[in-house]
């Protein structure tokens, strides 16, 4: 004969009691509870509920659809999911309630209903918590935003001005490239605009909102490279974070990677960033587990990469897997026309930045500028700009202002030799001496003024600061 002893340890009774139990507390403790059926359809609600609800009797929410009783309820949901909601918000009648939910099993484990809990009919109590929980989100925000506005691309298509050949092809290629995600390599003279041109493309690419991480491939040392780009687990080596660190790749992930002075990459490394062009795979240094990543990668390089595959120091495979679109970006002596422009553009940069809310160029500093050969492109322009505003009173450039700092040798272009009376000059001097007379004429007749004088010839004004410079006229133009 069982006794009480054997009904106490047996564990089905003590399971089953427990539930009911927990059923019981649960029913008296909350401020409602109510449970559906497989079907979605009310089966059980108690009386705190039903008054919560706005009813007079549990017997008008039974048998009707859930949703029908509490809008937007997601007691279907763990129905149809068997996945319990643990803990909630939920607005009923301009009340927010604290809730959780949870499935309801038969004997053979089957999903045959849910039941809801409301634990708390006010916030009060919870405040604590939801207030670390609003702090949390609130700094979330802010880091997002801050990661956000140093990985910003600031430049546009705008800023990469000029409408010379070159130029302007690099522009008709480069907003080709921002309607796709192929890879791009941009090649170029240093200081010709690379990373300009990068960010001008992620910024009109659908990418835009996205990051734009730039690494200067030169810049980073060996023995770190690949934890660099690739990210590294807890621990992968001696020195590493503890939690791990995210690569260039991760941070770039859904955005565009811009790789500058690609061609200094390391050989061991480049069969790891050949991997992820092709897979759109990453492997964390120390770690067996690879990542997908969403990235465009724009490559820069101010080096001959085909002479390097040739001498072994960059592979070909790689090289043809950058190369799909080349965009060339020519020197700045190749675009002098541009030079009134690009000097307006550099000049409105450098004021933002600094206390020079005068700051003009004239004709003889733009002619000045013009015969020097500008190794360092529009970089070395910027930095010249700048030093001559620093050292002049007025902030009005003149080709005295840039004379005493352009460096030593610079190139000019040389005047024609002296000829005796009386001898008669070759047809290209002669038609030399014809074009420098009417420009001189044309400035004569326009009072100085370069608009009016190009307007006079039927030519634009970069054309004619052009011819300035190279017959030394432009000392005595009117500033502009």
């Amino acid at each position: 004969m069982s006794g009480p002893s054997s009904v106490v340890s047996d564990p089905a009774y003590i399971r089953a009691r427990a539930m009911e139990t927990l059923f019981e507390r649960l029913e008296h403790l909350c401020e409602g509870a109510i449970a559906i059926d497989r079907r979605g359809r009310v089966v059980y609600v108690n009386e705190k509920y039903v008054t919560a609800m706005g009813l007079s009797h549990e017997s008008e929410a039974l048998g009707r659809p859930i949703e029908e009783v509490i809008p937007n309820s997601l007691m279907r949901r763990v129905v149809e999911t068997g996945e319990p909601i643990i803990l909630d918000i939920m607005e009923l009648g301009g009340e927010q309630l604290v809730v959780t939910r949870m499935p309801i099993e038969d004997e053979k484990g089957n999903i045959i209903g849910a039941i809801g809990f409301v634990l708390y009919d006010r916030l009060e109590g919870l405040k604590p918590l939801l207030g670390r929980v609003a702090q949390l989100e609130n700094d979330l925000r802010l880091a997002r935003r801050q990661l956000s506005h140093a990985r910003a691309a600031r430049f546009t298509f705008d800023d990469y001005v000029g409408a010379t050949a070159g130029i302007a092809q690099a522009k008709e290629l480069a907003a080709r490239a921002a309607r796709q995600s192929v890879t791009v390599l941009l090649t170029g003279e240093t200081g010709t605009g690379k990373e300009m041109l990068a960010q001008a493309i992620h910024n009109a690419s659908a990418r835009a909102e996205k990051p734009f991480v730039s690494v200067n491939v030169a810049a980073i040392p060996d023995t770190l490279i690949e934890s660099e780009f690739f990210g590294a687990a807890p621990g992968a080596y001696t020195g590493a974070d503890r939690k791990g660190r995210d690569g260039k790749f991760r941070i770039a992930d859904g955005g565009t990677l811009f790789l500058d002075e690609i061609g200094e990459m390391p050989l061991q490394l480049q069969a790891k960033l050949l991997r992820v062009l092709q897979e759109r795979e990453i492997e964390p240094l120390g770690s067996d587990k690879v990542t997908r990543v969403d990235v465009r990668v724009i490559a820069a390089t101010n080096v001959d990469l085909h002479k390097r595959v040739s001498e072994g120091t960059f592979r070909a495979d790689l090289y043809y897997r950058l190369n799909v679109l080349s965009i060339e970006l020519p020197p700045l002596r190749h675009c002098l026309d541009d030079l009134p422009e690009i000097c307006g553009r550099l000049l409105e940069d450098i004021s933002a930045s600094g206390d020079y809310l005068n700051a003009r160029i004239t004709p003889s500093g733009l002619a000045a500028l013009a015969r020097y050969g500008w190794p360092g492109n529009v970089r070395e322009l910027r930095n010249i700009l700048e030093r001559a505003l620093i050292l002049s009173d007025s902030g009005r450039l003149t080709s005295d202002d840039f004379d005493r700092i352009l460096p030593v040798g610079a190139e000019t272009v040389p005047t024609a030799p002296s000829r005796p009376a009386g001898l008669v000059l070759p047809y290209a001097e002669a038609e030399a001496e014809f074009e420098k007379h009417t420009l001189e004429q044309a400035l004569a007749a326009s009072n100085g003024q370069i608009s009016e004088a190009a307007k006079m010839l039927q030519i634009s004004r970069a054309t004619f600061y052009k011819k300035l410079a190279k017959f030394g006229l432009a000392s005595g133009a009117a500033s502009v």
